[in-house]
């Protein structure tokens, strides 16, 4: 894929574009004539999705307009802390959570290839840095398991029996479980990499996680780390409700990346700065060259169907003004929560898997931020905290972005670090309060936060996070309403409960101008990620050129990585499914 696909314009669109001539209709092999302006793009949206079909279509030559609401980044985006910067210095830097790019992502990282960087040859691709370890913190003074990131730059034989034999001593090194615990896990993933993908969408989708690795049945070690440890704090979804599809999709990417199979690169992976210095702002800027228009501030209303396509769109601006917005083709990359809102009877009508998006759910995943007057000891990488009430992960990130001293860079130069935390389970009582985290204010959030840290730090005889030591916090300003019965979250998260799938919409709409993209849309990878929201957006922009005629070169859609060793063993189980029998190595 070129770099650059300005001007590769798109064949005249139907309806408004449908006579256009000139360069537009000239890459889509229409009659040429006298230049004309190029197809109208409105995108309702300024996140990943957003921001990569932006990309993508303006590379072909498309007028594109990007609507966001509130800023640009959506949930991915780092954000200042208000009042917080002294001395010349820039605001402490927060987030809705810390990003995670692990090397099992294809799409979004050919995209940041292609974001110019200052002295980055491969763009804002070369920002990222990789952990050297991980941690699964543990309460009451039990061991804590410390190990290094596996991953192999060299391939790996993938046959059943170098997997198992990989899985086992990755299961031994991150985790204490009983030997015959081991093996049973062992087998089911096992299980679930030969199996086809008929028994995958049609038995494993309707399957929750637990039942599939037995947990019920299996030490409440097990369960915390590989039940709901995997479900509750990588997919936010709970063990007993999770779909296995899912779930296993994902695992099995990353079995397969830290065996050197089929990645971009190790299994984890951040940014080497606060998100919009390492990516938003330069992406934005190089968009602006592309020329990309932005309108930050109206929010979407309606997009209004009319005669067999969207007529146009209705905005409200932060006055409270209503107007409309016109374009050729209407994007909507919107999260589904808030997309769904703004398709009406007719346009629900019109599709019938729009009113289908109705039954997805989300949850809440939320990060908050506390700025430390002195560097933890903790360990050099992401941290699970496997007991805790709450589901925490966190990382420190100051030792990860190298080249800046985080006291002379940011606020007022006595923090030194910013541990970020994501919150992912808001509805089980914490141990401060007896309260869940939906039920706590703001400050009681923190509080609890903090007690919860070091309850899973602090317990094995050493200080690793001090009262002291802490010089304030910051709470994602999405979350609203906390304590009452109003509580809200402007971002949730798209969850994954069995059947899941089966609503998933996909890019290409029956409306002939309407496209969706998103972490919600049918992609490959199954998961709400900016992976999938990557996808999402190039499939959408796909589907623009496919219905207009265009010419122009398609964008790259990188599929999960398929083993070739393992695709008898698949065959071999589309047969025996077909049959009835269950897959060759199932014990039950």
């Amino acid at each position: 894929m070129s770099s650059r696909r300005t001007f590769l314009a798109g064949a005249a669109g139907v309806a408004g574009t449908a006579g256009a001539a000139g360069p537009a209709a000239a890459a889509a092999g229409g009659p040429a004539g006298p230049a004309a302006a190029p197809p109208r793009v409105a995108v309702f949206g300024g996140g990943v999705a957003g921001l990569t079909a932006a990309h993508e279509l303006a590379e072909r030559g498309f007028a594109v307009t990007v609507h966001e609401r509130r800023a640009l980044g959506g949930k991915a985006r780092s954000m200042d802390v208000p009042g917080s910067a002294r001395g010349g210095r820039r605001p402490l830097p927060a987030e809705h959570g810390f990003r995670f790019i692990p090397g099992i992502y294809h799409n979004l990282p050919d995209t940041m290839r292609r974001i110019p960087y200052p002295g980055n040859p491969n763009g804002v691709w070369d920002n990222l840095v990789a952990p050297p370890e991980m941690m699964f913190a543990r309460a009451a003074g039990r061991e804590d398991l410390r190990a290094p990131i596996p991953w192999s730059p060299q391939p790996a034989a993938l046959t059943p029996e170098e997997i198992g034999r990989a899985l086992t001593g990755m299961l031994q090194t991150f985790a204490r479980l009983p030997a015959h615990e081991v093996a049973y896990f062992v087998n089911r993933v096992l299980v679930f990499l030969t199996s086809c993908d008929e028994r995958r969408t049609e038995v494993w989708e309707r399957t929750p996680w637990w039942q599939f690795v037995r947990a019920a049945q299996m030490s409440a070690e097990y369960q915390r780390i590989l039940a709901v440890g995997i479900t509750r704090n990588i997919v936010a979804t709970k063990a007993e409700e999770a779909s296995t599809r899912t779930v296993g999709t994902l695992g099995e990417a990353f079995v397969f990346n830290a065996l050197g199979r089929g990645a971009d690169g190790p299994p984890d992976r951040i940014l080497n700065a606060p998100t919009n210095e390492a990516w938003i702002d330069p992406w934005v800027t190089h968009l602006r060259a592309l020329g990309v228009e932005f309108a930050v501030g109206p929010a979407l209303r309606e997009l209004v169907y009319a005669a067999g396509r969207i007529d146009h769109a209705l905005v409200e601006d932060p006055d409270g003004t209503v107007r409309r917005v016109d374009a050729d083709h209407f994007v909507c990359a919107l999260p589904v929560e808030r997309a769904r809102r703004t398709w009406g009877p007719a346009l629900r009508a019109a599709d019938p898997m729009l009113a289908r998006c109705d039954r997805l759910a989300t949850d809440w995943m939320t990060g908050i931020q506390f700025y430390l007057t002195r560097r933890a000891p903790m360990v050099h990488g992401h941290v699970n905290c496997i007991d805790s009430p709450w589901s925490l992960t966190a990382i420190q990130q100051a030792e990860h972005w190298p080249g800046r001293e985080f006291a002379a860079a940011y606020g007022d130069g006595v923090a030194v670090d910013c541990l970020s935390v994501d919150v992912s389970e808001w509805d089980k009582p914490g141990i401060l309060y007896g309260k869940t985290a939906k039920e706590c204010t703001r400050e009681e959030v923190a509080r609890e936060v903090w007690a919860q840290l070091k309850a899973s730090l602090n317990d094995t005889g050493r200080t690793v996070l001090s009262d002291g030591d802490l010089h304030s916090w910051f709470l994602d300003p999405g979350v609203s309403g906390l304590g009452t019965p109003d509580a809200a979250n402007e971002d949730e998260l798209l969850v994954h409960p069995v059947g899941t799938l089966y609503d998933r919409p996909t890019a290409a709409t029956r409306v002939p101008n309407l496209f969706l993209c998103g972490d919600y849309v049918a992609v490959p990878i199954d998961l709400a990620t900016m992976e999938g929201a990557n996808s999402a957006a190039r499939a959408a922009v796909n589907a623009l050129l496919d219905r207009t005629g265009s010419g122009a070169q398609r964008c790259t859609v990188t599929p999960m990585y398929r083993p070739p060793e393992l695709e008898p063993l698949r065959r071999a189980d589309r047969l025996r499914y077909r049959l009835g029998l269950r897959n060759a190595l199932d014990l039950g």
